[in-house]
């Protein structure tokens, strides 16, 4: 029997809920059911039922404040949270919003709502701004928390093993702490729009606030946002004005420097900001794809739910990610093919993390094909292609709606076939002078210059990690900050890769630089790096961090950063006569301080 609208004194949602739950009674339970609505109305269903009740959480949703916590290495988090609080606001709430960082974890017991909205960095950590309060609610000093209602949105990037760790980590913490869950935790991949817009509707509808208003996208979450017309969902085709090779003949090297146009766009930026490229796919690796795939690379195919029609070849060329891959892909595939094979691969933790690095699309075809499905059913298994960020190499102060970047091309071999990383090789092959690339600005709160430009800085950047020290030097130069600077850069080799080597040497000579030490690893016998050319200096450089220096880390997070971080306690350790302890207290109180940042990836 189906409960009819018209015939009832239900709404649409209310008889379409009650259609579903109806069939599943037993006669008795309708019975049952029938008996109490009759003679106990006025009783709280839920705890007659024998369901856990939900009064609590009602009761704690009904206050109007809401507070929005986030953990952002790159700006993704961020953005998000303040735009969240703007859709809030619009339907009556009072927000507040906070980096992790600032905010005072034992106020943590006096919050009713709370929103989390937090990225995974690295293999499964917390971003630099979210280390504090993670350890704080990890740690014994961790509040009992019954009377809090909680969600969490989590962003990650589903080819990494440990996707969305954070998020998780947070989401089950805060249960165990006797949180009440508003709506359950949002995993985002690196297409995060509309799971983060659905997430929004969710909590809004918890919070016992959606009536239908107006639509969430408009509000400025998904889709276009009143604060740019330009945006990482609507970017600004930019003309490539110069594209060089920095390195010099012979170098193992090739790194590109780009600038780009911004002129008409109204786009701006900081020092520490990045630029987004929405990069185009390799024609070799798409015609070769399509090739193993046997379909016609002009049939047609839609790629989103606004219904937008393109051939196969624009398709795999523009819009599809098609050189990383991810679990959740191949178990799809799995799935689609029906290959024994590749199903064993998927259930083996161990096997589908080694076949993940270096394999592309075209190797699991080769390996594991054919597909037997539709161009269409194989589509909708891709990832819709991310943007590549880069570190911005210029001050939008010294070249007025200009952006430079610093790209190193990537270029490898892995099992048996030549690799080329998608937007490196993009801008190093097939970008001219005159042609036009999508970018947008992301936004970085984490890397900044100092707001006094009096406070003396130390910059680690080794390789294309010495970009946005160029933009903060070109920065400093046009306002005359006159506070003492120390950049530690290195390379290969000093003849071919010294990365803006005259225009260094230009502000070493005026004084807008006040010293820089370099390693070039390959000029001698024991490779020498930055971290070395660190320790040699480790007196000064501990006095300049007592003097109240800000130093700034960008570059690889996995080697590099990893050993300068060891390197920074271990000159605080020594020359401060600390414990290690001591020491690493010391740096993480200058992280806290916003004087210890780091762009690294």
């Amino acid at each position: 029997m189906q409960l009819q609208v018209m015939n009832s004194p239900f709404n649409q949602e209310q008889a379409e809920l009650l259609n579903r739950l109806l069939p599943t009674f037993t006669e008795s339970q309708k019975l049952w059911l029938s008996g109490y609505l009759a003679g106990a109305a006025s009783a709280p269903l839920a705890s007659v039922l024998g369901v856990p009740s939900q009064q609590g959480s009602i009761e704690g949703t009904s206050s109007k404040e809401v507070t929005i916590l986030y953990g952002s290495q790159t700006g993704n988090a961020k953005g998000l949270a303040n735009k969240s609080k703007t859709t809030l606001e619009g339907k009556g709430f009072q927000v507040t919003v906070s980096a992790m960082s600032d905010f005072k974890p034992n106020n943590l017991k006096k919050v009713k709502n709370l929103l989390i909205i937090v990225s995974t960095h690295g293999e499964g950590d917390p971003p630099d701004n979210a280390l504090t309060f993670h350890e704080f609610l990890h740690g014994k000093r961790a509040p009992k928390l019954g009377d809090l209602n909680f969600s969490v949105l989590s962003l990650g990037d589903s080819s990494y093993e440990f996707f969305c760790q954070t998020g998780k980590q947070f989401d089950a913490r805060l249960e165990e702490l006797g949180g009440t869950r508003l709506y359950p935790r949002f995993d985002c991949d690196l297409d995060y729009d509309e799971p983060a817009a659905e997430w929004l509707e969710g909590v809004i509808s918890s919070l016992g606030e959606a009536k239908g208003g107006i639509p969430l996208q408009t509000q400025g979450i998904s889709a276009q946002t009143v604060e740019s017309t330009y945006s990482r969902t609507n970017p600004f085709r930019a003309e490539v004005l110069e594209n060089l090779n920095l390195n010099g003949r012979g170098s193992n090297k090739e790194t590109r420097h780009l600038e780009l146009s911004l002129e008409g766009s109204g786009l701006s930026f900081q020092p520490g900001d990045s630029l987004g490229i929405y990069p185009e796919n390799d024609p070799e690796l798409v015609n070769q794809l399509l090739g193993e795939l046997k379909w016609n690379p002009e049939e047609s195919v839609t790629i989103n739910k606004q219904g937008e029609v393109r051939s196969l070849k624009d398709s795999f060329s523009t819009y599809y990610e098609i050189t990383t891959l991810t679990k959740p892909l191949l178990e799809k595939v799995a799935k689609l093919t029906g290959n024994s094979a590749l199903q064993e691969l998927v259930n083996d933790s161990n096997k589908v993390k080694s076949y993940l690095e270096g394999h592309d699309l075209l190797d699991v075809i080769r390996d594991f094909g054919p597909v037997n499905s539709s161009p269409q059913e194989f589509v909708e298994l891709l990832r819709k292609m991310p943007a590549r960020l880069y570190s911005i190499a210029s001050s939008l102060t010294a070249n007025p709606e200009e952006v430079h970047l610093t790209i190193g091309a990537v270029r490898y071999q892995a099992h048996g076939r030549d690799r080329k990383g998608v937007c490196s090789i993009f801008t190093a092959e097939r970008l001219q002078p005159g042609d036009t690339v999508p970018v947008y600005i992301q936004h970085n709160e984490n890397f900044k210059l100092p707001e006094n430009p009096e406070t003396p800085i130390i910059m680690v950047g080794p390789g294309t990690g010495a970009a946005p020290f160029r933009s903060f030097m070109q920065e400093r130069e046009e306002i005359g900050a006159e506070g003492k600077s120390w950049m530690f850069f290195g390379d290969q080799h000093f003849v071919t890769d010294f990365l803006y080597q005259t225009e260094w040497q230009k502000w070493l000579k005026d004084g807008v630089l006040t010293r820089m030490d370099v390693a070039f690893s390959r000029d001698t016998a024991e490779k020498v790096y930055v971290q070395h050319r660190m320790l040699e200096q480790s007196k000064e450089l501990f006095q300049w961090l007592q003097e109240g220096a800000h130093i700034y880390i960008c570059g690889d997070e996995k080697h590099m950063a990893h050993d300068v971080h060891q390197t920074l306690i271990d000159i605080i350790e020594n020359e401060g006569s600390l414990s290690r302890e001591e020491a690493e207290a010391y740096l993480a109180d200058m992280q806290q301080q916003k004087r210890y940042q780091r762009d690294v990836y």
